[in-house]
Order: C-alpha cells, then sequence, then structure tokens
C-alpha cells in the first residue's frame, strides 16, 4: 500500500501565519469607516475599477462578510486641540483589506468589521504583500517595489524570500525590473508587455532597450519573439552563414545565454577558451549561481 500523497503547502500561508495568529470570533469589533486610514504601506498602487464596483453591490447587499485587519494609530490629544476627544475619535490603519474599505464606503456604509492588530511598519508592509500576492492583486511591477521596500527595512533576499514564500532567485529576477527604462515600466503597468518580455528587454545593452520595446509593442510579438530579437545591424542567421570565417564562431551562443542567463556572456576562444559571465552585484551573482545550480 503507498503512502498518502503530502499535501502541497503554501509558502504564502506559512509566511502569513507566522506574522497573525488566527483571529476568533471575540477578536471582531466593528469600527466607523470615519477611523480607518488607508495605509502608505499599501504595494497595490492601482484599483480595477470595475471589480471594485462589482464589490460594492455585493457588500451593499450583503454586507463585508469579511474583517479587514487594522493596527492602531497613535493620536496626539494635545494637537488635536479638542478637550472631549474620545476612543470613538481613535484612528486605525488599514493593513489588509483596502478594496472591502473602499467598496463599503462607495456603498455607503458607516461602519465595518475590524480585527485590531498591533503590527511594526515592517510587518504592516508584509502582511500587505502576502495579502496581495494571495488574491494575486498586484501587478510585477507592483510586486518588485513592494520587495524593494522590504530590503529598505533592512532585509535582505533570502530574508523576503523566506517572509513572503518564494524562492531568492525569484526575488532577484523581480526587482530587476526596477532596472528598466521608465518608458519600459510604464508599458510593464500599462499591460502592454508582459513581465516575460521586460526580462527579454533587460538582456539587452542599455542603448538598444528603447528600441527592443518598440519592436514589441508595435508587433505584439510574443515573449520567444522578443528574445530572438536581432539588433539592428546584426547579421541574421541565413547570413551568418556567408560571413566571413573571421567572425567570432560563438556568437550565438553568446545571445542565448545573455538572454537566459540576463545578463552578458562572452566567449573567447574557438576550440579552447573560456567563458565570462558579468555580474554587477552580490545579490545578482547569488541569482546567477542559483541558476546554474550551484550550492554553497
Amino acid at each position: 500500500m503507498s503512502a498518502p500523497k503530502k499535501s502541497k503547502r503554501s509558502g504564502l500561508g506559512r509566511g502569513l501565519d507566522a506574522l497573525l495568529p488566527k483571529a476568533s470570533s471575540q477578536d471582531i469589533r466593528r469600527l466607523a469607516v470615519t477611523q480607518l486610514q488607508v495605509s502608505p504601506y499599501q504595494p497595490r498602487k492601482t484599483i480595477d475599477l470595475t471589480a471594485l464596483a462589482e464589490l460594492t453591490q455585493s457588500i451593499a447587499s450583503k454586507g463585508v462578510l469579511q474583517p479587514l485587519l487594522v493596527r492602531p494609530l497613535s493620536l496626539d490629544i494635545e494637537d488635536s486641540q479638542d478637550i472631549t476627544a474620545s476612543p470613538e475619535l481613535e484612528q486605525y490603519e488599514i493593513v489588509a483589506g483596502e478594496r472591502r474599505f473602499r467598496a463599503a464606503v462607495q456603498a455607503g456604509l458607516d461602519s465595518v468589521p475590524v480585527v485590531v492588530r498591533e503590527l511594526s511598519d515592517q510587518e504592516t508592509l508584509e502582511v500587505a504583500i502576502i495579502e496581495n500576492l494571495q488574491r494575486e492583486n498586484l501587478s510585477p511591477l507592483e510586486e518588485a517595489q513592494a520587495f524593494k521596500q522590504l530590503l529598505d527595512f533592512g532585509m535582505n533576499q533570502e530574508a523576503v524570500a523566506t517572509s513572503v514564500g518564494k524562492s531568492r532567485s525569484a526575488i532577484a529576477n523581480s526587482l530587476r525590473l526596477l532596472k528598466l527604462q521608465p518608458s519600459a515600466q510604464d508599458a510593464l503597468t500599462k499591460k502592454e508587455i508582459s513581465a516575460g518580455h521586460a526580462r527579454a528587454i533587460l538582456a539587452l545593452p542599455d542603448f538598444y532597450q528603447h528600441w527592443a520595446l518598440e519592436q514589441i509593442t508595435s508587433q505584439g510579438l510574443s515573449v520567444r519573439q522578443a528574445e530572438a530579437l536581432k539588433l539592428p545591424g546584426q547579421p541574421s542567421q541565413d547570413n551568418k552563414q556567408m560571413s566571413p570565417t573571421s567572425e567570432r564562431p560563438y556568437a550565438r551562443l553568446e545571445e542565448d545565454l545573455t538572454r537566459h542567463l540576463g545578463t552578458r556572456v562572452a566567449i573567447k576562444g574557438e576550440d579552447k577558451g573560456k567563458v565570462e559571465v558579468h555580474f554587477h552585484t552580490v545579490d545578482e551573482l547569488e541569482r546567477l549561481l542559483e541558476l546554474l545550480g550551484y550550492q554553497a
């Protein structure tokens, strides 16, 4: 009799459980919508208005079924110039559930159910990232920017990967999107190109990246076609067969490896020689070693 298969546990769930103990019904309370503020650590920068309208209609009909996660914000009563300040004036920051909050306001609700947790700024960002990743709410660029925020808190890529349940190489590849030129970042945000297209662009020399973006968007190229783009002045495969013998013998292989690894690769020599793989940071070196299957 074969052993039962183990269910695959989500890395995201593991990260979220570590940050947030499960809430019981006794933890749920109601707060006025006027006591709630949107978090500056919300990684999602854009909201699908059509989906928000559908959620608003649902909440208007059935109410908010899942409580928001919030954290208390300190209120300086002296600065408030209100000597009658009371607990009703306490303000809370939304950690998870901003869409539910916005929909509740649009639906005309005066209060919403919440669970209050004491969280640091870093924990607030981690929870917001994990919740959005679980719901697939983040664009590739928003995801990269969120990971960069965690790095700014002093975490390294390994710690970020553990926190959000992804591999370190996935974090490194995501962060590389922040190196895109502004025009390519804008195209990625508008979904004119995918993250795969973006990585193909990043594999090219800086000077050709805007040209590559124009080729991809104007011709509607697939990711595979984008990876196979010939740079201006570069001979086609047919012309290469007629090129002089002085041409570098491994030019095509260099090109393929550069796109595969996402960094410049140079092959020197013919029957014997060396392969040079370029990197610019320690994190990029670690990413390349992981891609090559090396484990320290």
